[in-house]
């Protein structure tokens, strides 16, 4: 069918956007772990000052993430208008998340400082621990990695939920009714006798 073009292209990267968000979830609860405990001086870890409100969205973008990858794969398997829905709003949700963990909304602090004339800074979460620098440990820079790659993978996957909007070639859209396949016309119990609903006519015994 012309409507699996979409679906070919989207499952393979809903796969790999759901064993990314498993190891940010795993690493950054790790990481988290550490933080809570004052083991910041572990060797793999370190971390400064902007280490906590990463790590917290971080977390929170993986779970939620792997949550969304799972109402995915039920539209992947349906691939239906109804299912759309669902999957477009978690995806959605996952991806402002894991944008906010990458830093990509900082606008209010740009306004902030262009308000008070100081000079621009980085004031996004993972891109502004990176530019603090100090000693960061290798479980701390996967979930750095992981968190911009997947800001990236799950746009990707979010436009594709949503090409059907240009071309139904891509899947089911938002406005379609086919919602069954090889249905026949819908019928309504409550309409008068022998006209699509009801008991059907015959002979009065």
């Amino acid at each position: 069918m012309a409507q699996t073009v979409g679906r070919n292209i989207a499952a393979p990267l809903l796969f790999l956007n759901l064993i990314m968000y498993l190891i940010v979830v795993g690493f950054a609860s790790w990481c988290l772990n550490r933080f809570i405990n004052g083991q910041t001086n572990h060797p793999s870890f370190g971390g400064n000052g902007a280490t906590m409100f990463f790590l917290t969205f971080a977390l929170l973008a993986g779970v939620l993430g792997v949550a969304s990858k799972f109402i995915g794969g039920n539209h992947i398997r349906a691939w239906r208008s109804d299912s759309l829905a669902a999957a477009g709003s978690t995806s959605l949700i996952a991806w402002a998340i894991t944008a906010l963990a990458f830093g990509i909304f900082y606008l209010a602090s740009l306004s902030f400082q262009f308000l008070r004339s100081d000079p621009i800074e980085s004031n996004r979460l993972a891109c502004k621990e990176i530019n603090l620098g100090q000693h960061r440990g290798w479980r701390l820079r996967v979930v750095e990695a992981f968190i911009i790659i997947l800001t990236f993978t799950q746009f990707l996957y979010l436009l594709l939920l949503h090409a059907s909007m240009f071309s139904s070639r891509y899947g089911p859209g938002y406005r379609d009714t086919d919602y069954g396949i090889g249905a026949g016309p819908s019928v309504d119990p409550a309409g008068p006798k022998g006209v699509g609903g009801g008991a059907a006519t015959g002979t009065r015994v």
